[in-house]
């Protein structure tokens, strides 16, 4: 079936087949593979898009169901060359380490501070819980998420 999307900002659109997943789709035809396989159960969180502003597993969501609608991969965070506060965060404080889970981490982060501008420890705990990570032991990513909350990164602020 023809598809079109809202993906990152713009309209994108693919043949594909109805039972293909979201995460398929943003990786297979459309060339976005910031989002990450993982379990593919919804148990990881690896493959976390915003639909719609919203953290989802995009490995449980049929890619038919988020026609026209608003989908934002890692990909969409930073405005041409210049990376978003919390991307520059990530980077400046080592908080992506392997970086399989950066992707998923920073959505939903993303989502996470429109929510909650300045996020106490417990809601970021609450918000990441869904997103597992094997190698930073999560301290970085929450001082990172504390940095972009301030207002930037000490290269630029």
């Amino acid at each position: 079936m023809h598809a079109r999307f809202v993906v990152n900002g713009e309209t994108r659109e693919a043949a594909i087949a109805p039972h293909k997943t979201l995460l398929e789709v943003l990786r297979e035809d459309l060339a976005l593979t910031g989002t990450k396989h993982g379990c593919e159960l919804g148990e990881c969180g690896m493959c976390t898009v915003l639909l719609d502003g919203e953290p989802v597993l995009s490995c449980l969501v049929l890619a038919i169901a988020c026609m026209d609608r608003d989908i934002t991969t890692v990909e969409g965070l930073a405005a041409g060359p210049t990376l978003n506060p919390l991307q520059r965060a990530f980077a400046e404080l080592g908080a992506a380490q392997c970086g399989y889970c950066t992707p998923a981490m920073l959505l939903t982060a993303q989502a996470l501070l429109e929510r909650t501008p300045h996020p106490t420890r417990e809601d970021m705990r609450e918000a990441l819980s869904g997103t597992l990570c094997r190698c930073t032991g999560y301290l970085k990513i929450f001082e990172a998420i504390e940095l972009a909350a301030s207002g930037g990164t000490g290269a630029d602020a």
